[in-house]
């Protein structure tokens, strides 16, 4: 009768390790068909979620050439349920300005793509996500060479 009783819970134990094993491998399955370029191949967060933060320039490149000094002074913040703000901080010969903006941002292109929607047009734009994470976005302006690389403030 102990027998029994080890290789019923030995076929319980293995069923249990299947079931976590076919599991494991639907959630990558599932999470890694919209893998990014850069990454992360897989995320247990929402793209949502890993766009909503208070974003700062961590590295601009614009035709190979680093242009990072050219947007040091901006701050976009961006939140899950779909609103922006962009904010730029800097001074012209001693003058300080302050140039912000709010609208909206969506996904674009089963997730590949970002949308920038904001009350000031000149700021409006598309890119290419290249990277979403939770610590880094980077973007490339669609049909553009800049590619910015974004973290959190």
């Amino acid at each position: 009768m102990k027998n029994l009783k080890i290789n019923s819970k030995t076929k319980f134990q293995g069923k249990i390790t299947s079931l976590f094993i076919i599991i494991t491998i639907a959630l990558f399955s599932f999470t890694s068909c919209n893998g990014y370029p850069d990454g992360p191949l897989i995320s247990l967060e929402s793209r949502a979620d890993r766009v909503a933060n208070n974003w700062k320039v961590d590295q601009a490149i614009d035709n190979g050439k680093d242009v990072t000094t050219d947007y040091t002074q901006y701050e976009l913040n961006l939140t899950k349920t779909g609103t922006a703000s962009l904010t730029a901080n800097y001074s012209v010969l001693g003058v300080k300005f302050n140039f912000t903006t709010t609208g909206t941002w969506s996904f674009l292109s089963d997730f590949k793509k970002i949308s920038f929607d904001y009350d000031n047009d000149s700021a409006d734009g598309v890119y290419v996500i290249l990277k979403l994470a939770e610590k880094s976005m980077w973007l490339k302006k669609d049909a553009g060479t800049l590619e910015l690389h974004l973290i959190p403030r």
